[in-house]
């Protein structure tokens, strides 16, 4: 059976949502609110059990990233306009602090032991570093020009962030605080990735239509990979064999093997995808296309595009659960967060048993299906019985007869599930009525 997804909740938030992180125990979704709106300079909190926002935060001006930590005990969330950082706690959904940075401060990255926050500064060419015991600046380390992003290794030992107008990524050892080397790489590289087994750094170069390959050993490029138009981001699966790049010009997503450090394939998906990510268990890759309205999920098995999704408007960032079941998609022009769930066609049957005139009676059809489906009928029920959405026939029957009887669940899984056949109501003396 084809894999099949589709949308179901959608939650309203404030102005130009452009980012969402998700706690480490999948319990709420944190996004960031970038629009220039009155009162849009806010973080929103959804709880993800109901897709129903808990609490609106207001932060600083322009927030555009979140960084939890793995504890899920704080969220740093990085204010362009401010320069600063605010520090949310997350038991009470408040800004207990607000930590001045550098300027324009842009992405927040959370080491693996949770004690300190990586956090670029675009326009002044540094990095700040938060420790996040005291919540203040510890160091303050200078890059390249106009860094971005900042990727840190599993071991917590290295990060490296890329310098867009440096064409240069520099290598930080978190334990000094201090620029270790700086490696040339293509034109305006935006986005590093580090697999998960810590042995190799991807670099999206945006100009050079290129993904350099950095071993984390030796901090050399090993490879230079030519990708599609202007690739922006690498999602690396979670058992370090493929990366996977989206092309933002070329409406295309490249998929590197790990091994030969070459592309794979290429697949089609819509207009100018801006983001992508691999579910954490690595069984599919969600892209957001900002053009198409929509998002492209493939199959990491088999390096296919399974179904493509229709979402809110201008979708630009997309996370998921850490259970996988779930992606959360940032709308900035329809101000609201699609949430995409596998689809799993309906199923229904089972038999109802004999009711009985003027007694209490009760059955549920058994019913599958993801999200749960919703059952109905046209057909004529006994007077006095009902049937409820969820499958069960209640109620007190009123006559008596032969019922036939055609229930079908629906789910927005196709197809449809339909089961016939018949509710008996007896009059209950021994001899008939």
């Amino acid at each position: 059976m084809a894999e099949e997804f589709g949308v179901v909740a959608t939650t309203e938030v404030d102005s130009y949502p452009s980012f969402i992180a998700i706690t480490p125990d999948g319990t709420h979704a944190y996004v960031a609110n970038e629009g220039s709106t009155a009162g849009a300079d806010t973080v929103t909190v959804i709880d993800t059990t109901t897709n129903t926002v808990s609490a609106t935060i207001t932060v600083g001006d322009v927030p555009i990233f979140v960084g939890i930590t793995p504890d899920g005990a704080k969220a740093y969330v990085t204010n362009r306009n401010s320069d600063t950082v605010s520090v949310i706690d997350t038991a009470t959904n408040t800004v207990t602090v607000t930590v001045p940075v550098g300027d324009n401060p842009f992405f927040v990255s959370v080491t693996p032991d949770g004690t300190r926050a990586y956090v670029t500064n675009t326009n002044s060419g540094n990095v700040s570093v938060i420790d996040t015991a005291t919540d203040t600046v510890t160091a303050t380390i200078n890059v390249g020009q106009a860094p971005q992003y900042v990727a840190i290794t599993p071991s917590g030992g290295l990060a490296y962030v890329t310098n867009y107008a440096s064409n240069s990524v520099s290598v930080i050892n978190t334990a000094s605080n201090a620029v270790t080397g700086t490696v040339a790489v293509g034109n305006t590289p935006v986005h590093v990735a580090v697999a998960a087994d810590g042995a190799l750094a991807y670099v999206a170069n945006h100009m050079s239509d290129t993904v350099s390959i950095i071993d984390t050993a030796t901090n050399t490029v090993i490879a230079t990979v030519p990708v599609g138009q202007y690739p922006s981001r690498v999602s690396i699966t979670p058992d370090s064999k493929w990366a996977y790049v989206n092309n933002i010009a070329s409406g295309t997503v490249s998929i590197i093997d790990a091994t030969t450090k070459t592309v794979h394939s290429t697949l089609t998906v819509g207009g100018f995808p801006p983001f992508l990510v691999t579910a954490p268990d690595g069984a599919h890759v969600y892209v957001v296309n900002r053009e198409s309205d929509a998002v492209s999920i493939i199959d990491n098995a088999t390096k296919t595009v399974v179904d493509t999704v229709a979402v809110g408007d201008n979708p630009l960032f997309v996370a998921v659960t850490p259970d996988s079941s779930r992606a959360y998609v940032a709308n900035s022009f329809s101000d609201n967060i699609s949430v995409i769930d596998e689809l799993i066609a309906p199923t229904i049957g089972g038999d109802p048993g004999p009711a009985t005139l003027n007694q209490a009676y009760s059955f549920t059809f058994t019913v599958t299906g993801k999200p749960v489906p919703t059952v109905t009928t046209t057909s004529a029920l006994p007077n006095g019985i009902v049937l409820n959405s969820d499958g069960t026939l209640t109620g007190t029957p009123t006559e008596v007869g032969s019922f036939p009887l055609t229930v079908t669940a629906a789910n927005g899984a196709q197809p449809d599930a339909t089961y016939t056949t018949t509710l008996t109501v007896g009059s209950g003396f021994p001899f008939g009525s």
